[in-house]
């Protein structure tokens, strides 16, 4: 296309780097400006600046044919790659110095097909595949024999280069539905990532928690777990509080902490034992307090509290499974942040609300809760060594029966056992 750039002389190996060759470029108003290649890591580049273009008309021979160019230095110092050219002075196989600039260039005239221009000493090829990072720059136009220099594109906002082309416009309808994409992406994540025994009503609620990192790793820690060592509860146990009662049915919130880890004991529902077994001390407790707080309540004989949470007392444990013979070994494992989004999704989404929190684990656990909303009663865990310093003579149970009556819902029969 004769823009010859400067060939190298015949004593001059292939390994060592020519002189960098001169170009004048004529700016606006017919002055002329000295234009040369840079070393790697400099910006080619006119006296307009970083940032600033080369332009020019093409040939008669390749007329209407326009090819945006960009700077960009060389990211080595040898560029061992086959070049296909037309038109060129350059071999089919060069090794370009580690100066020149590379640009999409169309391949003649009236060509649609897009490629790679490299300029440098040597001349200039077609279809270089130059390495490099980042966009290219696409500030100039090859156009003939002249280089002419044009001012630096001003920066878009949020953009750090100037010279970076700003990414192609979306209508609001494709935003629309590129964000419809990837919440439907998530839910069949999420589908495939839903646990055993999780209740249909909560599954939407709490979809999103399925598909995060931390729940995922979570389920793989538990499999691991029942791989080596007997983990309570069971798989189709761990997620009772949820088959109880729909999730827009909840009234009551007791938080406990993690679930007994004796044989046949724990079975999804905090301070509930499956039948027979006999109810484990902080349970026996709690029969106490009601037998003094809940006119005609009577011992049940077993520690089953499962016809509570069929009312809407949810029973929920901060952390859901446990190695057996050894508390509080599931902790810290992903649990706590699960049942955490649990409580936030009923304190945004519910209202009336009665939360019991006993003992202080229970009541950091709830410190979010919004109490303009819902009701909080706090008072100390029932355990044996705690349960004098509070617990006796709370009367949680009837007061929590007159805030449900005061937000019109149904009071819980703390006898239905």
């Amino acid at each position: 296309m004769g823009m010859n750039l400067g060939a190298p002389g015949a004593n001059q190996s292939r390994g060592s780097l020519p002189a960098r060759p001169a170009v004048q470029s004529r700016g606006e108003g017919g002055r002329t400006y000295p234009w040369r290649f840079l070393p790697r890591k400099d910006h080619v580049g006119t006296r307009g600046g970083r940032g600033a273009g080369v332009r020019a008309s093409l040939p008669a021979s390749a007329a209407g044919d326009v090819a945006d160019l960009a700077h960009r230095p060389v990211s080595q110092p040898h560029l061992n790659t086959k070049l296909h050219t037309g038109g060129s002075n350059l071999p089919s196989r060069t090794r370009l110095p580690e100066f020149g600039f590379a640009a999409t260039c169309p391949l003649g005239a009236g060509a649609r097909r897009m490629g790679l221009l490299r300029c440098g000493p040597w001349g200039w090829g077609r279809h270089l595949r130059a390495p490099g990072r980042g966009p290219l720059q696409l500030v100039t136009r090859l156009c003939g024999d002249h280089l002419q220099a044009s001012p630096p594109k001003k920066a878009r906002a949020g953009q750090e280069d100037p010279g970076t082309p700003p990414s192609s416009p979306l209508s609001p309808e494709q935003l629309i539905r590129i964000q419809r994409n990837k919440a439907a992406a998530l839910l069949r994540l999420a589908a495939r990532n839903v646990p055993v025994g999780f209740g249909e009503s909560w599954k939407k609620p709490l979809s999103a928690e399925f598909g995060k990192p931390y729940f995922i790793k979570l389920m793989g820690f538990v499999a691991e777990e029942r791989k080596r060592y007997t983990v309570y509860p069971p798989p189709h146990q761990v997620f009772t509080w949820t088959q109880m009662c729909d999730i827009r049915h909840v009234k009551v919130v007791i938080l406990g902490q993690d679930p007994y880890h004796g044989p046949n004991q724990a079975h999804g529902l905090c301070f509930s034992v499956q039948r027979p077994v006999p109810p484990p001390p902080s349970l026996e407790n709690i029969y106490k307090e009601l037998s003094t707080d809940i006119e005609g309540f009577v011992h049940p004989g077993h520690g089953d509290l499962s016809g509570w949470a069929k009312q809407g007392v949810l029973l929920l444990n901060a952390v859901l499974t446990v190695r057996a013979h050894q508390a509080n070994s599931h902790k810290e494992r992903g649990w706590e942040q699960f049942t955490d989004a649990v409580v936030s999704w009923l304190n945004q989404n519910s209202s009336g609300l009665v939360f019991l929190l006993w003992g202080s684990y229970a009541q950091k656990k709830g410190s979010a809760i919004d109490r303009k909303r819902h009701h909080v009663l706090q008072t100390a865990h029932p355990s044996p060594l705690s349960v004098y310093r509070g617990f006796f003579g709370c009367r949680h149970f009837s007061k929590t029966n007159e805030l449900l009556q005061k937000s019109g819902k149904e009071p819980i029969n703390w006898k239905d056992l």
